[in-house]
């Protein structure tokens, strides 16, 4: 065990085999596997035809190769001897009454001896008559076709497996806790997506967000601004995960704090909400928003685009408008303008509002999706209601996109009625 973590400049470097001559293998492979509780790290044919079979104790440190050579090779004489493999244990007295019950034959019983280590000697067998470095406990085992191993523990290997655990038993319980709070924070963030429609009598619609982290950046709302006019939002902060996901509770906290003075004033009320999300999140924050106001009986939509996504208007002559943006991104700047555009809806018009998770899903030949594809999977549509069309088109994003989502996917589809 090293005292010191390796130098991330250097290159990679450990031991990966060391070979062990048997004269069957695979009665050495059961001796291993059976008897010592090894694991099997592999078992093929080599180029030449002979089989390789290598083991690999529990932590998989290093491998043993286990070689079967000809008779008549030299390392033949090998078979037998003195490997001088040091296996270490952190209890030898218990390892040798387990392997002893399996039938591992081991030449003494485990006993204390004083280990120096002598930089100068080629072995590091044990040496009574030397000074003592550490403290340990020996004991040799051999196979069946008698190579012998020792079998080693050393105080300060047993303290350092025992703080390793202890560490490893911290770090499952800190991220078992982790889990559990984003699982919360999941569980929180979904409802402040919209738990129930405002009717409208003119306007069907539906909404879904679907994140690429257990929580995410991406908003969508439907607010009620009263005298049957209805607000349409969608947003994406700037960023990813629990950071992104409270930024978006700040932004829906501040949209729905503010929204009483939308119906009249929608202007003043982004330029609010922009002012307070300036002024509780750090300078570096930001978020794109695309809000509309639909008027219900008037068929009219009022909207202001902050530097989102354009929204895309499927008329139902089969012509298409795009609401590009009307003011900068919100959050980023103390004194902001914002412009407002308008148009009117007519029965049969669809209004598209998506992210860039839509958009910007890449499949495995690094091909986006695109609003092109958005607007084809779209128009293949005709008929469907908002909730199926909007199914439908997610279903198709995740069939192109790769087998992981990088993204957030966020999107509205609003139909005006008859």
């Amino acid at each position: 065990m090293s005292g010191s973590p390796p130098d991330p400049r250097d290159l990679y470097l450990r031991l990966h085999a060391v070979n062990v001559y048997v004269r069957n293998q695979e009665r050495s492979l059961r001796f291993y596997l059976d008897q010592l509780g090894f694991d099997l790290a592999f078992d093929g044919r080599l180029p030449s035809g002979d089989r390789w079979v290598a083991v690999a104790p529990p932590d998989g440190g290093a491998v043993l190769s286990l070689i079967a050579p000809a008779p008549t090779a030299r390392e033949y004489k090998l078979i037998g001897r003195a490997t001088q493999v040091v296996f270490v244990t952190e209890n030898v007295a218990a390892k040798f009454r387990e392997w002893s019950q399996r039938g591992v034959r081991f030449r003494y019983t485990p006993r204390l001896r004083r280990i120096h280590y002598d930089p100068g000697v080629a072995s590091a067998a044990p040496q009574a008559e030397q000074a003592p470095v550490w403290g340990g406990i020996f004991t040799r085992f051999e196979d069946p076709d008698r190579n012998s191993f020792s079998l080693v523990s050393f105080d300060s290997i047993s303290r350092a497996i025992e703080a390793q655990r202890r560490a490893r038993a911290e770090q499952i319980e800190s991220e078992r806790r982790a889990a559990q709070e984003l699982e919360i924070a999941k569980q929180v963030q979904a409802r402040l997506f919209p738990q129930t429609l405002p009717v409208s009598a003119t306007l069907e619609y539906a909404g879904l967000c679907i994140q690429a982290r257990q929580v995410g950046g991406d908003y969508y709302d439907f607010l009620n601004l009263g005298q049957e006019r209805l607000g349409l939002v969608v947003g994406d902060i700037a960023g990813k995960g629990i950071a992104a996901a409270l930024l978006m509770a700040n932004l829906q906290a501040n949209l729905r704090s503010q929204c009483a003075i939308a119906l009249d004033q929608p202007e003043h009320f982004l330029q609010s909400v922009n002012r307070l999300f300036y002024e509780n999140t750090a300078d570096s924050a930001y978020a794109t928003l695309f809000f509309a106001e639909y008027d219900g009986k008037r068929r009219r939509l009022r909207y202001a685009n902050c530097g989102h996504l354009c929204a895309l208007l499927f008329r139902k002559e089969d012509t298409i408008e795009r609401l590009e943006s009307t003011c900068s991104v919100l959050g980023l700047f103390q004194e902001w303008d914002c412009a407002i555009g308008d148009c009117q809806l007519a029965p049969g018009d669809t209004l598209a509002l998506y992210t860039d998770g839509v958009t910007e899903c890449f499949n495995d030949a690094a091909e986006e999706f695109g609003e092109r594809r958005l607007i084809e999977a779209v128009r293949r549509r005709p008929g469907l209601s908002p909730q199926a069309l909007l199914q439908s088109v997610l279903e198709e994003v995740q069939r192109f996109g790769s087998r992981e989502q990088y993204d957030d996917i966020t999107l509205i589809v609003a139909q005006c009625k008859a």
